[in-house]
């Protein structure tokens, strides 16, 4: 018989508990909501690919018309009761059905909330490194960056991919993320801080969700990283987005949640200088924007321009200009503490290991 000394016997029990640790996703009681609309063709892969340390998968029907619920209560992981199905008698928007999920999960124990599509979109190789800087009490929320892939150009469809980048831009300035991209990749991890911090019967309901909600965090003070991963299409999927009506849409949305983040964050609960200098910026913009308007029709009119009047519209361009700027850069400062830098891990070895 085979003899162990007491380090290798340590050793092989330390593996088990580690192994049994990882099981149960480091102790810490995970839900995955799914907001599904129409659905019936793609929640089975959904179902089926979950991981199965997850201890909820939260599947929010938002009044669907085809079968989706029929084929969730046939599926053989409903019968364990792991699956929790939730039916919205009204169509909410996905905002809505993931706010109804993160409801659920703020009331229900879970350390972690996370949100993944219904059609099958958010590849679940991806799920441990979306979770693992929200484990590690590295952020209270992190969101996946379909973005910086090497392939994201030929995988994402090129019309979506320079909308989501030019919302992703207009987002950085608006939310005070300034490190955050792919602001509207829906696949995300949030703790049960974030959870209880935040609205959710206030929460955008439609797709400004996501920019919404990232808005909510910095004024409650929630740290946000940025997590890299694999886009994936199709796979069956069938958008409903409207790219043109969206960002137009969107487009509103931000420049209320702009102004409404100046007001809370630093005029009602702390008072900042950079409201000044964003006043002045945007008194200087549009004061330049007129005298150019008069600069050209003199230009016109006249066949010259007065030096008088290229004079003003310099100054009150570069007023607006170095004051849109520095108000940006004070932004910027005050919320680095929020947007720490993704630690160093290896995402493949994670995903092999899952």
């Amino acid at each position: 018989m085979p003899r162990f000394s007491h380090d290798t016997l340590a050793s092989g029990l330390s593996l088990q508990l580690s192994l049994l640790e990882y099981l149960m996703y480091r102790n810490k009681k995970v839900s995955v909501v799914v907001p599904a609309f129409n659905e019936e063709t793609q929640i089975n892969r959904v179902i089926d690919t979950m991981p199965e340390w997850v201890d909820h998968i939260v599947i929010v029907n938002d009044r669907s018309r085809d079968r989706t619920s029929e084929v969730v209560r046939a599926n053989a992981v409903y019968t364990t009761g792991r699956i929790q199905l939730i039916e919205h008698e009204v169509n909410q928007g996905v905002g809505g059905a993931i706010a109804t999920g993160y409801k659920w999960s703020r009331d229900n124990g879970i350390d972690v909330a996370v949100v993944m599509a219904g059609d099958g979109q958010m590849d679940p190789a991806d799920l441990p490194a979306i979770l693992d800087p929200v484990v590690d009490d590295e952020a209270d929320y992190t969101k996946g960056n379909r973005l910086v892939t090497g392939e994201a150009f030929q995988k994402i469809p090129k019309i979506r991919f320079f909308g989501n980048s030019i919302l992703s831009l207009l987002t950085k300035i608006v939310s005070g993320y300034w490190h955050v991209a792919d602001s509207q990749t829906g696949y995300t991890a949030i703790n049960a801080q974030a959870l209880e911090a935040i609205d959710w019967d206030r929460m955008y309901k439609r797709y400004g969700q996501p920019n919404d909600l990232l808005v909510k965090l910095n004024v409650a003070g929630m740290r946000v990283v940025d997590v890299p991963i694999e886009p994936v299409y199709d796979v069956g999927e069938k958008s409903g987005i409207r790219v043109r009506k969206v960002i137009f849409t969107i487009g509103s949305l931000l420049v209320r949640l702009f102004f409404w983040r100046l007001k809370e964050k630093y005029v009602i609960r702390n008072f900042h200088p950079l409201v000044f200098f964003y006043a002045f910026g945007f008194f200087g913009v549009a004061l330049s924007a007129i005298m150019f308007i008069r600069l050209i029709a003199l230009w016109i009119g006249l066949g010259h321009i007065p030096e008088i009047t290229f004079l003003s519209w310099l100054f009150s361009f570069s007023l607006g200009f170095n004051s849109l700027f520095f108000a940006m850069w004070f932004d910027y400062e005050e919320n680095k503490h929020l947007n720490p830098p993704l630690r160093s891990r290896d995402v493949r070895a994670r995903k092999r290991a899952a």
